[in-house]
């Protein structure tokens, strides 16, 4: 292993480490804990880190204090997802706190990006915050929403707002699956106009944990008209990128 890339995000930790043919030979997936540098250094209690280069990115970067360079989450991931896939495109990044858009050249460099971290509602933690809400596991959610043909339309653009309109409908009556897929549909709405406020061109790649949700993937390709690419983990690719930044600069 030559280097180490480590994505500390607000919900989940990501270690990614890689040979010098940056093949992924070490990895780590755990949920974010408070103290973000000490968990670090527990997952990697096995390894001399003073002898290979470690790049963070993330949410809780800032926290992790031995490392030997911090990259920002836009280039890490778009490095990652054009080494994955050995291509440029554009990339939808749906995270726990934040999501990106980011348009890949076909040689891996960054032409263009816009990325959301103000507002949950074109988040992970919009669909998490109304599935405990409903006590529903978050990893249903994209199930139920494929299995119902009826689908509800959710007006709210607030995360807050739509969590109150949810339990009204429901209390109203409607069918608890179609209004999980209107959440679907609005989560995708939201990720849409982010997209085509750039010059979009396939394949759409996407990243990230909500991506493993196949209504998510499902609704994209409708709304956005491309086929789409999913890493084998798509909650690995800023690591696996900022592991390759460890040895390389493109």
């Amino acid at each position: 292993m030559v280097s180490l890339g480590i994505d500390a995000g607000s919900t989940t930790i990501k270690i990614i480490g890689i040979d010098k043919n940056k093949k992924i030979v070490f990895e780590k997936i755990e949920n974010t804990e408070p103290d973000i540098d000490k968990q670090v250094k527990r997952l990697l209690k096995n390894i001399k880190i003073s002898e290979i280069k470690i790049v963070v990115t993330g949410y809780g970067s800032n926290l992790i204090k031995f490392a030997t360079k911090k990259v920002t989450e836009i280039t890490c991931h778009a490095t990652g997802a054009f080494y994955y896939f050995k291509k440029g495109g554009t990339l939808i990044d749906i995270g726990g706190q934040d999501s990106k858009v980011v348009i890949i050249s076909d040689n891996g460099k960054v032409l263009d990006f816009t990325m959301n971290d103000k507002c949950a509602a074109g988040t992970g933690r919009f669909l998490e915050n109304i599935a405990w809400r409903l006590k529903i596991p978050v990893e249903r959610m994209g199930d139920i929403a494929l299995n119902s043909e009826k689908e509800v339309n959710i007006s709210s653009t607030c995360a807050v707002f739509a969590e109150s309109e949810v339990i009204s409908m429901l209390a109203r009556g409607e069918e608890l699956e179609a209004v999980i897929k209107g959440l679907h549909r609005a989560l995708v709405k939201r990720i849409g106009a982010m997209a085509n406020s750039l010059n979009i061109f396939p394949p759409l790649i996407l990243s990230g944990g909500v991506s493993k949700n196949k209504a998510i993937q499902r609704m994209l390709k409708e709304e956005l008209g491309f086929n789409i690419l999913i890493p084998e983990n798509p909650q690995i690719i800023g690591a696996y990128g900022a592991a390759i930044l460890g040895i390389d600069r493109i």
